[in-house]
């Protein structure tokens, strides 16, 4: 809302196409509702609203179903916790999919990932990265296939 009053009061028109950014846009594809309530259980919702840019591995719904239920459930209760795991996840700065170089990558959390790359597979610690590139208006999201937790 804060962003169309802007943009009507300065007469520029925002199209349907533009990106929505890191939250909105996971929202939307549908494949990431846990960790949409992941963001919100942790108050990192304005966080990744907010102007990044970021980069953000972002573990599908199937990602969080390989965590056991009740470590699932007690880690959604504990924000600490919760908040380090997915920023874990996020790194400052918008790197697409050509730009990513094997090897320690620092996080928002602190630790750095291991990216790795063998005969175009790419890894993330021991996530696949399973999908490239979703431009969001404050950076950009890669799809895994698994939940990676700090050391």
């Amino acid at each position: 809302m804060k962003k169309f009053l802007f943009a009507a009061a300065f007469g520029m028109a925002f199209s349907a196409a533009q990106a929505a950014d890191i939250v909105d846009t996971a929202k939307s594809a549908g494949t990431f509702n846990t960790l949409v309530t992941a963001v919100q259980a942790a108050g990192l919702v304005d966080t990744l609203k907010g102007p990044g840019p970021f980069t953000v591995f972002a573990p599908t719904d199937e990602a969080f179903a390989k965590i056991p239920k009740a470590k699932l459930d007690a880690l959604l209760k504990d924000k600490a916790a919760l908040a380090k795991v997915l920023t874990y996840h996020v790194v400052p700065g918008k790197v697409m999919a050509a730009d990513v170089k094997p090897g320690a990558v620092k996080t928002v959390e602190g630790a750095n990932l291991t990216v790795t790359a063998k005969g175009g597979k790419v890894m993330v610690d021991k996530a696949n990265v399973v999908k490239t590139d979703i431009a969001a208006d404050n950076g950009v999201i890669h799809v895994i296939d698994t939940v990676v937790m700090p050391k």
